[in-house]
Parts: structure tokens; sequence; C-alpha cells
């Protein structure tokens, strides 16, 4: 027992250092309708016909926006059809080739089909608001690499919950989004629904194509770019980006739970800090509450808990019950996390796919020269 509390409380610690920076975390993105720069908007589509209508509109209606590239990564449905009809420059996906997720193999492509000095990439739902490209291309004045998070339309009170709990676990490992001081490369967090960079910066780097395995690709691309000495931020934009990511409780467990463990991302020495952070200072307390044994640490860290419920409020759209109910489900939230980085999850969009090919250096082996699959 005392081996426990000794490790609860340097869990309850790290997290304490993490929450504080929030004090000092940038501000949030705020419109810009006039850019410097000509601006590209990159969106990698497979079967999103029922879905990406509103993201294309509002990026083809904002002034700051030179084109709108979809590429349609072998859809059933009609995305390319919509996309055309909408207005946007539409770009039929290559076959998948061996090795790569469909995702990063799109925006590869989507890349080199653009036109614009900048690139914003975007997932297909997302609700951008007018000035949010301008802020993203303002931002790139000061970092090299940038994605922001946003703020989140969950239906329902269980729904919001589960999220929230997941929420939650991020800013316990990795802090508040804005963090005043980059972290190390290999802690480095990216959100790949909305990212933003120099096209002629990351068509040098390849970058897609050195995290073409990855299923947590945003955070490997942040982490690798950062390592090879650029500059990452991630920042607010919760006033101008608005992410409907999942339909369902169901599939906020599945899904969100998928990626979020990022094991193809992070070492197993951090996956293991990480696990026990979730664990000790959000699980436990509650099922010691729950069985009438709380010790004063856990109902101290109830209280933090329950304070970072609150903040959190302002990621959703529409901030519900489920949000301060949120700590109730962490023991949940907590399987989720270790089932899936014990057992990772490599299926998406109707495709499976095998782990990721490393060199001796731990990293995704560079991209076959050539053409070579």
């Amino acid at each position: 027992m005392r081996a426990l509390t000794a490790l609860q409380v340097a869990a309850a610690l790290a997290v304490g250092v993490r929450l504080a920076r929030g004090r000092d975390r940038l501000p949030a993105l705020t419109p810009v309708t006039t850019p410097d720069a000509r601006i590209s908007v990159v969106i990698p589509a497979r079967d999103e016909e029922g879905r990406i209508g509103p993201c294309l509109e509002a990026a083809l209606a904002d002034p700051a926006v030179t084109e709108v590239v979809v590429v349609d990564d072998d859809s059933s449905d009609g995305t390319a059809r919509l996309a055309g009809n909408l207005g946007a420059k539409v770009v039929t996906g290559a076959p998948l080739p061996a090795g790569w997720v469909g995702k990063q193999w799109a925006l590869r492509q989507g890349i080199e089909a653009a036109g614009g000095d900048i690139v914003v990439t975007l997932d297909a739902d997302t609700r951008p608001a007018p000035g949010l490209f301008g802020a993203l291309a303002a931002a790139l004045d000061g970092y090299d690499l940038v994605s922001v998070g946003p703020r989140f339309v969950c239906d329902g009170t269980a729904e919001q919950a589960l999220h929230a709990s997941f929420l939650a676990t991020l800013v316990y490992r990795f802090g508040p989004v804005g963090p005043p001081i980059p972290p190390p490369p290999h802690r480095v967090v990216t959100n790949g629904q909305c990212m933003a960079f120099r096209r002629t910066a990351m068509l040098a780097a390849d970058g897609f194509a050195r995290v073409r395995g990855h299923m947590a690709d945003d955070v490997a691309l942040g982490r690798i770019l950062a390592a090879d000495g650029w500059s990452v931020g991630f920042l607010d934009a919760g006033g101008l980006l608005e992410v409907d990511m999942h339909a369902s409780t169901a599939e906020v467990w599945r899904e969100w739970g998928r990626t979020l463990p990022l094991s193809d991302a992070t070492r197993p020495g951090w996956q293991v800090a990480d696990l026990a952070v979730v664990w000790l200072t959000t699980a436990l307390p509650v099922v010691r509450l729950a069985t009438g044994r709380p010790t004063r640490l856990d109902l101290g860290l109830l209280a933090v808990r329950l304070l970072l419920a609150g903040a959190l409020r302002g990621s959703y759209t529409r901030p519900g019950p489920g949000v301060l109910l949120a700590p109730l489900l962490d023991p949940l939230t907590a399987v989720r996390l270790t089932q899936a980085t014990l057992r990772p999850i490599r299926n998406w969009r109707g495709r499976t796919y095998g782990g990721v090919t490393t060199g001796r250096s731990g990293r995704p082996a560079p991209p076959a020269r050539n053409g070579a699959r």
C-alpha cells in the first residue's frame, strides 16, 4: 500500500505540473480575413458524402482560401460527385500502396496537387468558421507546423460524458492546449483534424511518407518533424472550428479509444507512465470513492478532476450535464486506454493495416525510392 501511495503522489505531482501550465497558455486564435499568402485547403475523403458538405461549403465560402482540394480515397458513395458539384477540385486517389494508411496517402497526393503557398488540411467532419484559415496562415509566422484544438459537437449526455472523459486523459498526460513553452519532441501533441504548414517545406520533408504506417499519424508527424528542428504549435481554435466526430456513444468508445493511446507514436516507457497517471489520478480515486474508502489524496484528486470538468465545458459547442458527469466514467476510460495500448487497433474505414515499419532508429523507415512499394 505504501508503494501504491508513493506512486499516486508522484503521478499527482506530474499532473499538477501539467495543469499549472494552463495559467500561462497562449491565447486562442482570432479571425484573420486577409492573409498575405495563397491558401490551399486539402481534405482527404473516403465515403464522406453524408457529412463533408458543411465543411466544403464553409471552406469554399472563405475569401482567404484560394482552392479546396478533395482527395477521393476510393469512396464507394457519391463523395467525389458532391465535392465537384460544390466547386472543389477533386483528385481521384491512386491505389493505396502497401505499408500506407489511407489518410496519409490521400494527404500526400493532395499536397502535391495543391497550388497554394500554405496548405491547411481538414477532416471531413470539421466545420471551419470565417477567419480560421487566415488565422492559421498568420500563426505560421511563428511556427513551421500548426494544429489546433476545436470545439466538439456531442449529442446526448452519455456520448458527451464518455468523450469528455477521454479528452481529460489528454490534458492529464500532456497538459492544456496552447503551451507557452514547446514540449520536447517526444511529447509533442498535434491534432490531425486541422493542420497548417508551408507546402514546399512539407514536400521537402515528405512528412506523410515518414508516418505512412501510423494510426496516430498526426502525433507521429508532429514528433518526427519536431525532432528535425521544426517549430510545432498546438493552439486553441475553439471559437473558429467545430468537429462532429462521432455519431453515438458506441462510436466514441470504439474509434476515439482506438487512437488516444498513441501507441505507435510513443515509446513503451512513456506509454506505461501515461497509463499509470490515468489510473492513479483519475480511475483509482473514483473506485475508492465508490467503495467508501477514499484517502485524502483521492479526495483532493477528485476535486481537481471536477475543476477540470468545469474547465472542459468550453471545449463543447453545447456543454451539458455529460461534461460534469464525465469523471464517473474515468475507470472505464482507463480500461479502454489500457486495452487499446496492449492490443492496438489497426483497422479504419473498412481497411485493416499491418504494423509500422521502422528502421534501426525506431523511426518509420524512409519511403522506397524509384516508385518501389
